[in-house]
């Protein structure tokens, strides 16, 4: 596709996991777009939908009251079709037949690398950051975060309710296969005796069973422990614990709730300001970009020098946490 049409329309899609916030991000780019005179078509199941012609007009009214829902109304699914050259030629095809100019990404790191061959193959690309993960290496938040950890911590205060109540430990398993950042703040918010994290390895019996008995022998009478799913079985994990000192432990697993429920001010916030600056970049001119936020701004990047970047948690981060667990 030549980048040097005008660009008159719009596709949005979001793909990958779903994030609190997504839909809140659409609005944005629907609202703005339509201001800065652009048509702007919602493209259902992500890439799935973009190479299927899965495509639907939206205009102001067709995002009322979507800022306070969690999940995304135009749907996400994995298409293994799209991961070809076919499925991405068939979706350039897709985006000729309907005029699409510009197609706007909303997700994770996965949705970028398709955007990614979407930009290369010749349709200009916008990426938003859009997982509850925070793993994306060239923002320093990503939408849906915020949420997702509000969630993980008011079910890990009520879980340390019934944890004082019977004297036990309970070990929440929270989302993060590669990366731990929801383990790592949730742990750290809720006063988590042990925290295990995919990037920095552990001994379990020093830094579980070890914290857990030196614990008990200054008076504890209950206990957290954390886990990020890349880190550990919360099942097999807490086995370990009771079988090993004695306590009483008990896992749980939060799984797909830290997806849901409506996203919170910082999410709606971020989402508006991001999908308000997408098409700012379409505006001007700078297409082929990721959206972010560093240093306290919002800024775009172009999506090749984005997805070369990388970024971790430090253990001067972890440690940190650990000096606050005793």
């Amino acid at each position: 596709m030549d980048q040097t049409v005008k660009i008159r329309n719009i596709g949005v899609l979001t793909s990958g996991g779903d994030a609190p916030g997504m839909n809140a991000v659409i609005r944005a780019v629907v609202r703005a777009g339509i201001n800065s005179g652009y048509r702007v078509y919602g493209v259902r199941r992500g890439y799935h939908g973009l190479w299927r012609g899965d495509y639907e007009e939206l205009n102001s009214r067709s995002v009322s009251e979507t800022l306070q829902r969690g999940g995304t109304f135009l749907m996400t699914a994995r298409s293994k079709t799209f991961n070809s050259p076919e499925g991405v030629a068939k979706a350039v095809e897709m985006c000729k037949i309907f005029d699409i100019n510009v197609v706007i990404a909303i997700g994770g790191d996965g949705t970028y690398r398709g955007a990614l061959d979407l930009s290369r193959a010749g349709v200009p690309v916008i990426g938003i950051p859009g997982t509850i993960d925070n793993d994306i290496a060239c923002t320093d938040y990503t939408i849906g975060y915020d949420t997702a950890m509000n969630t993980a911590m008011e079910c890990i205060d009520k879980l340390r309710d019934t944890a004082s109540s019977h004297e036990r430990c309970s070990v929440i398993e929270v989302m993060g296969r590669k990366a731990g950042y929801i383990a790592l703040n949730v742990g750290i918010a809720t006063g988590a005796e042990v925290i295990l994290i995919p990037e920095v390895p552990y001994d379990f019996d020093r830094d579980v069973i070890k914290v857990l008995l030196e614990g008990r022998n200054r008076g504890k009478r209950h206990y957290i422990v954390v886990v990020a799913e890349g880190a550990g079985s919360a099942m097999d994990i807490s086995q370990r614990i009771e079988t090993i000192t004695g306590i009483e432990s008990r896992p749980t697993i939060l799984g797909h709730l830290q997806r849901g429920g409506s996203p919170t001010l910082r999410d709606r916030l971020m989402a508006s300001l991001m999908g308000s600056h997408a098409i700012d970049c379409i505006k001007e001119g700078r297409l082929n970009s990721i959206i972010a936020y560093k240093h306290g701004e919002v800024i775009d990047i172009p999506i090749e020098e984005a997805l070369q970047m990388t970024k971790t948690i430090t253990i001067e981060e972890f440690e940190n946490a650990k000096r606050l667990s005793m």
